[in-house]
């Protein structure tokens, strides 16, 4: 159970930024006993590795912000962000000790792509909600989407690990904000639908 609520918390987190929860397990794994990265995995804990990492971390940030450059960001996302969700959830086990689980460790195939699945998901709702807000807001609401995103991975990093039983309350604010999103973008292709329509027959010439 709370191997499952780690890796889905580490997941959610990475579809929402794909560098925070690897950073937050690496340097975890180095500087504390609550992650063990299982063999294979050390290479997540390497320095070098954590600071390429904390480079393509602050260049996402950057770019996420500026309102039409983040929708392409989003596309480029699209492979490195469920590639990170099954990264994670598979490279954590210290909840597996916890509750003395260890069929992901027999089975990883299964934690990749669990990982990958829900690190997908949401990252295919940021991608979707964005546009619905830079539209709704002139573009001056991506910056405060795109921190309050990276507020979001962090934590539900930092839950999924020391505390993964709050998980699925963290989860709630996503799945409302999910929930708008999805309704804002129907609206706005139904608006651009209707403005597209060619105008009804009937009308009398113009003079």
């Amino acid at each position: 159970m709370l191997a499952a609520l780690t890796g889905l918390g580490l997941s959610t987190a990475a579809g929402l930024n794909a560098y925070i929860p690897l950073l937050v397990v690496g340097v975890l794994a180095n500087l504390t006993d609550a992650v063990r990265l299982p063999d294979g995995y050390g290479w997540l804990s390497n320095w070098g590795v954590l600071a390429v990492i904390a480079v393509l971390l602050a260049a996402e940030m950057v770019l996420d912000k500026v309102p039409a450059v983040d929708s392409v960001n989003d596309a480029i996302q699209t492979v490195v962000r469920p590639a990170s969700g099954g990264v994670v959830f598979s490279a954590t086990s210290a909840a597996a000790e916890l509750d003395r689980s260890t069929w992901m460790t027999e089975h990883p195939w299964a934690g990749w792509l669990l990982g990958i699945v829900l690190a997908l998901a949401v990252h295919a709702l940021k991608a979707v909600s964005r546009p619905a807000i830079n539209a709704g807001t002139a573009g001056v609401g991506a910056p405060v989407a795109s921190t309050v995103e990276d507020a979001g991975s962090l934590g539900m990093s930092l839950v999924a690990v020391f505390a993964p039983l709050l998980v699925v309350v963290a989860l709630v604010p996503l799945v409302l904000f999910g929930w708008w999103a999805v309704r804002k973008a129907r609206r706005i292709r139904a608006r651009r639908r209707q403005r597209a329509a060619p105008p009804p027959s009937g009308h009398p010439a113009e003079r």
